[in-house]
Parts: C-alpha cells; structure tokens; sequence
C-alpha cells in the first residue's frame, strides 16, 4: 500500500505509536477491522461493535503475523506494535482520506435514492473495457464501508468506481472528503431516509454534499428525468450532463423494448453517434442507469462500441434482480434492499413475467410518519399490475395489503405477520410454472424467503 508506513498511518489519524522505533518505517500490506481476514504484514482495527468488541482479537491477529493494531486501549500483553486513537472509527476515515491521496487515480462516486449499486454495476462493467476497476463490494458504502473499499486500491488500479450511501445530513460531506470524486453520479432524488432528510428537498440538499470535495475539473453526471435533479444548472462552474428518456437529453435512449426477463432493449444516443443495446437485466430503470454508464464512459474516453460492450456483459448480483430458474419456477431474487420506488419498479417488470405471477414484498424501513401511506402505494400498484398472488409480509405492510384488496386487481392478497409464519406456509402458496418477486428492506432477512423457494 503505497507510503502506508506505520509512521504515516499514525501522523494521518493522530495516533501514538508504541513499540520497534525500527518498524515505523515499514509498509503494511492491507487493512482489516475482520481478525479472521487478518494476514502477515497487515494493520488490523479493532472496532467495538454492538456484538462484539475488535480489541479482544489482538492477541490472535498478532499470532497471524499483524505488523501492527490500531486500539482505542492498551492491549493487554501486545505481542507487537501498536497505534492508540481516541475513535478507531473516525481514525479508520482519516487513515483512508490520507491513502485516496497517495492514489493517482480516478474516482467516480454514485449517489442516489434508488439504483446506486445496479448503476454501480453498469458503469464498473463499462470502464473495465479500457482501464483497471475497483470498485464497492457489497453494502460497503457508509462511513466504514467506503474507507475499507479505499484500501482495497493498489497502484495498479485506474479507476475505483464507489458507492456513497447516507441517512443524514453531514454524512455525504464525509464520505466525499474520503473519496474526492473525480465524476459524480446522481441516479434519482426519492423518499429514501426520510426519518431524517423529512423531503426530497432534504434528500437532494444531503446528497448535494457530494460536490463538496468533486475535482478541480471534474464531471457531473444526472439523471435529467428526475425533476430535482433536472434544476440544476451549474456547480462550482461545472455545467452537468444529464440523461434520460423522457427527453432528448445530452444522452438519451428510445425504441426501449422490453425482453421480459431476459432484459430490455434500447438505442442510446450521445451526440450525433447511436448505439444498440441489451440490458441483459430486466426493467425500465436499467435503461437510466445504462445511460449513466454511458455518460461515463464518454467522460472517460471511451467508444460507443467499448462501453456497448460492457453493458451487455453485465451480470446481476445475488439480491439485485438476480434471477434463479429452479424446480419449474423463475425466482427473482431482488431481496436486497426496497423502497416505494423501487418496489414498484420491480412489480412493473414482474407483470410481463411468464406464469403466475407472485410478488411476496416485505416491510420498508426508514419512511419516517409517511410510512403506512408509502405501503400503501406499493400496495396500489401490484393491484394495477393485477398480480395473482401478493404476500405482504410484516407489521407496516398490512397498509400494503388493505390497499392492494380495496384495489381489486389481485387474484389473492395475504398478510403474513412475520418471517417465520411465512417460511412455514411457503410450501403450499407456490405453484409450478410461477414468477416469485422477493423483495423487501435488507432488514426484513428475506435471503431466507429465496432460500426456502429453492428447496421447494
């Protein structure tokens, strides 16, 4: 890790360093908070979780071969050198703010009320047509997750693509002061987080922070479909590119046609130049985020034909609309995470499915005193769709399933009150030759829900 030496590492979060005078010369070789993943030559930070406690692993790291701890205590007996902080979680972003500079390298940085990771995907597929990728595994995109995904960069990479996830005000303004992105992306402006940023105004004002670290002269990249997004004229003298379908926008798609499962089918254009492509995941919004894609390729030199090439060799990512054919039955796994917008995205694509079609959706999270009206809508909406079967499952989405029976569209809506009552009814609700959308807040755990429909 390029001049990560135990003498930076400590001058960079302000720590004090105890133990070999001789060893703070040395480069560590990666960063870990997980003492499982711990290996010779590492920093390994001890966190204390609301489980369990980092610092009662030194001793096992040491025996791993960790060249140093960061500790917000003195280990007991160390068995080598270490670095003592106030916070190990706010050394842990100072440490990364201090390594992304040592980097050259670019960062594109992706926000957004919905769609981040699956754009995130799109683009990462695109640029690893010219250039080296990183880019952000997972849910690693808060304040630890963004700094453990920066370490990960060596020299050998020329872009990092990364993920930047809020709840609240101040928290982009961080994230960006880590990452100084290169290109900002903004995917759409929702009702995500709501308990905290209360409208889409806050939402746009909390992810606008962004911009605060953005390079001298750097790209921003919008979605000019959504309304919020669309007003923005100028940033720190930078005039953004917008995309879209609506209208014909710096870079825009039209003949979308969809392939049910299989994708959806689109020409993109940029400038005077046209493109045909397959999304080869399903859904209307996975034209938005191939013109993203789009739009950052271009920025980053690439052809119309390099970056059709890397979106039609795109995969899905298990819980991203991953779709798993088993047993005569089509399971589409989008468990991840939900959202009113997202979940009514993925109803509108379930409605072209072939068979029965059954949507088992579970509570959403975090939309604040709108919550039971926001469940209502998904609700709405499946009647709309006429789904065969709706399964609502936990407290909030009984507002669901009281507005998908008012609808009148579906053939058959349950409320189930919890996990468990459903893991134990699965068997009898599904039929062979069925369509079954999983998808609800990451909390709701519904990998089990998928899980359990495979064993069918």
């Amino acid at each position: 890790m390029k001049n990560m030496t135990l003498r930076n590492i400590a001058s960079a979060c302000n720590g004090i360093y105890y133990g070999d005078e001789e060893k703070k010369d040395q480069v560590i070789v990666s960063i870990t908070t997980d003492s499982r993943q711990s290996e010779t030559g590492c920093l390994f930070v001890a966190i204390k979780g609301e489980r369990v406690d980092g610092h009662d692993f030194i001793q096992g790291v040491f025996e791993k071969g960790a060249l140093c701890v960061l500790a917000e205590k003195e280990p007991e007996e160390p068995a080598g050198a270490y670095i003592l902080v106030e916070s190990t979680l706010q050394a842990v972003k100072e440490i990364a703010e201090f390594y992304r500079r040592q980097l050259d390298l670019k960062v594109v940085g992706i926000t957004g009320s919905v769609g981040k990771t699956s754009t995130k995907e799109v683009i990462a597929s695109v640029l690893q047509e010219k250039y080296r990728v990183l880019k952000t595994l997972g849910n690693f995109n808060n304040e630890l997750g963004l700094p453990l995904t920066i370490f990960r960069l060596r020299e050998e990479h020329e872009v990092a693509v990364l993920e930047l996830g809020i709840s609240d005000f101040g928290e982009m303004h961080r994230l960006s002061k880590i990452a100084r992105p290169d290109v900002c992306v903004f995917t759409n402006i929702g009702q995500c987080h709501l308990e905290f940023l209360k409208d889409r105004d806050g939402v746009l004002k909390a992810k606008s922070e962004m911009f605060d670290f953005i390079a001298k002269n750097g790209k921003i990249i919008l979605n000019g479909d959504d309304d919020k997004l669309a007003a923005i004229e100028e940033v720190k003298g930078i005039r953004p590119v917008f995309f879209g379908v609506q209208s014909k926008r710096d870079i825009f798609a039209d003949e979308i046609q969809s392939k049910g499962l299989d994708g959806i089918r689109c020409n993109i254009h940029a400038g005077d130049e046209m493109i045909t492509v397959l999304v080869p995941i399903p859904g209307h919004h996975m034209v938005l985020n191939a013109l993203a894609a789009t739009a950052v390729g271009i920025s980053m030199g690439l052809s119309l034909d390099e970056i059709k090439a890397g979106i039609e060799k795109l995969e899905a990512l298990k819980g991203r609309f991953h779709i798993i054919k088993k047993n005569g039955m089509v399971i589409v796994d989008d468990c991840y995470n939900a959202n009113p917008q997202s979940m009514r995205a993925s109803l509108d694509i379930l409605k072209d499915a072939e068979g029965r079609k059954v949507a088992i959706l579970g509570d959403m999270f975090e939309l604040g005193e709108n919550a039971g009206e926001l469940h209502e809508s998904v609700g709405r909406h499946a009647s709309e769709n006429q789904i065969d079967l709706l399964v609502c499952v936990g407290e909030i989405s009984r507002h669901m399933a009281l507005a998908a029976d008012e609808g009148g569209g579906c053939t058959q809506v349950l409320q189930i009150p919890t996990l468990e009552a459903l893991l134990d009814r699965l068997p009898g609700l599904i039929e062979p030759g069925d369509t079954i959308l999983v998808k609800a807040s990451h909390g709701m755990h519904f990998e089990k829900v998928v899980e359990g429909l495979q064993r069918i």
